[in-house]
């Protein structure tokens, strides 16, 4: 009896094999001349036809291989080009990137924004600057809750409000700075966060307190003026009637009070002249001025008034000294500064006026000088500024308008003091001598000079 012949699985024929693309199309296999047992011609024609079959598939995996080689090489090049353009693109989006950081790191506005747990996750360095504080070097998360109670408060009304908000910020020196913040919500990362835009208006803030300042000062000048106006003309009639009683014939007891009358005119007159001429100093009329006639005009006007006060007024004169000046304004500057010492010297004292040239000629200097209490070191440097007065209820003009009507002139006043008094030195050019000679001889005219 013949041996069995073992049949093939089908799957079998179905196996891959090796590729052979490089050395050409696999041969057909030759079907071995194998025999088990004795196999008769059945047998052999069936293997036969199995080698045949097993070598077709060879071939079709062959070609479908190949095919598949064709076609990942395919995706590979598609693949690479891809990737070289999202390479591309990635640099293309690091450069925008790197672009909107830098536009953000030079605007002029601060840029805060601020995650949903109210982490701060990105600020410009004008963010900081505004807000007072560096960024936490180590890397450390920075929240709201972290910075200044007046800074939360300001975003929290720019968060639940619309319009701009604006709040003023103390800083670390001290100093008083306004800030303005503008909200907007955005979606970042699939969170809702926050954007601040925040400013400085500190400057605008200024210039609308300065201009409103501005805006009251000059209804206060207006005022003023009106006033001084309205209260110059009857005071001069006062001290004209004033002066005609001191010069009637009278017992010594009214004559002690006209000239109380007067000082008390001469002193109201000084502050009406100062508020005027203080909001409203026109050029000087300049003509030829006698020094030595002032002097001698100041010591006599201000006699009763020392005498009341109990001081004693010296002058020391340098007569030939001509000075191109409007007297009505230097008669003024000697009036604020004789009484500033009366008033430096309720006990008493002594003030004395000096008239003399300076050493080169080329101008006179005019001092006044007390014993009173002088002027303290802290207070020395702001006298002159308007509206300063060490004196309780005092305008704080006269001094500031002495200063203004010396300078209109071309003069420098000065102001020392020490534990003897103070001292007030009027600096002033004298006429040149062709123009003086003139003014002398046109004067002469008249037969009154200064």
């Amino acid at each position: 009896m013949a041996s069995p012949v073992q049949t093939l699985p089908a799957a079998m024929t179905s196996l891959p094999m090796p590729t052979r693309s490089d050395r050409g199309p696999v041969p057909p296999v030759a079907a071995p001349n194998l025999a088990i047992g004795n196999p008769n011609a059945e047998d052999e024609q069936f293997l036969l036809r199995a080698f045949h079959t097993f070598s077709e598939a060879a071939g079709s995996l062959e070609k479908s291989y190949a095919t598949l080689r064709s076609e990942v090489g395919r995706l590979r090049q598609e693949l690479e080009g891809s990737n070289r353009d999202l390479a591309q693109s990635l640099e293309e989006n690091r450069n925008v990137r790197a672009h909107l950081d830098r536009i953000l790191e030079g605007l002029p506005c601060g840029v805060l924004v601020v995650s949903g747990n109210g982490r701060i996750t990105r600020a410009n360095p004008e963010a900081w600057r505004l807000l007072g504080r560096n960024q936490n070097g180590d890397g450390a998360p920075l929240f709201i809750s972290m910075l200044p109670s007046d800074v939360r408060l300001l975003l929290a009304h720019a968060r639940n409000e619309a319009p701009e908000q604006e709040m003023p910020i103390e800083c670390h020196s001290g100093l008083e700075r306004w800030l303005a913040a503008r909200h907007a919500s955005i979606v970042e990362r699939g969170s809702s966060a926050s954007v601040y835009i925040l400013r400085d208006v500190s400057e605008g803030k200024r210039l609308e307190e300065t201009q409103a300042k501005l805006r009251r000062e000059e209804a206060l000048a207006e005022m003023s003026t009106i006033l001084a106006h309205e209260i110059r003309n009857p005071l001069g009639s006062l001290e004209l009637f004033a002066g005609l009683l001191a010069e009637s014939q009278m017992d010594p007891e009214c004559h002690q009070w006209v000239e109380h009358m007067q000082a008390g005119l001469r002193t109201l007159s000084a502050t009406v002249n100062n508020v005027l001429h203080f909001h409203s100093l026109p050029e000087p009329e300049r003509s030829p001025v006698d020094l030595s006639e002032l002097l001698t005009w100041a010591r006599d006007f201000f006699a009763p008034l020392t005498r009341q006060a109990g001081v004693t007024l010296s002058l020391q004169n340098a007569p030939g000294a001509l000075i191109a000046a409007d007297r009505h304004r230097l008669e003024q500057v000697l009036s604020n500064l004789v009484l500033n010492a009366l008033r430096a010297m309720p006990e008493g004292g002594w003030i004395e006026l000096a008239g003399r040239k300076s050493p080169c000629g080329d101008s006179v200097e005019v001092v006044v000088s007390d014993t009173g209490s002088g002027i303290s070191a802290e207070d020395l440097p702001h006298i002159f500024d308007p509206g300063f007065s060490t004196r309780a209820g005092g305008p704080g003009l006269g001094l500031a308008v002495c200063r203004r009507i010396v300078e209109q002139h071309g003069g420098v006043l000065r102001a020392s003091s020490s534990e003897h008094g103070a001292k007030f030195t009027l600096v002033l050019p004298v006429m040149e001598h062709p123009v003086m000679e003139q003014a002398v001889l046109e004067q002469s005219a008249t037969g009154v000079i200064g």
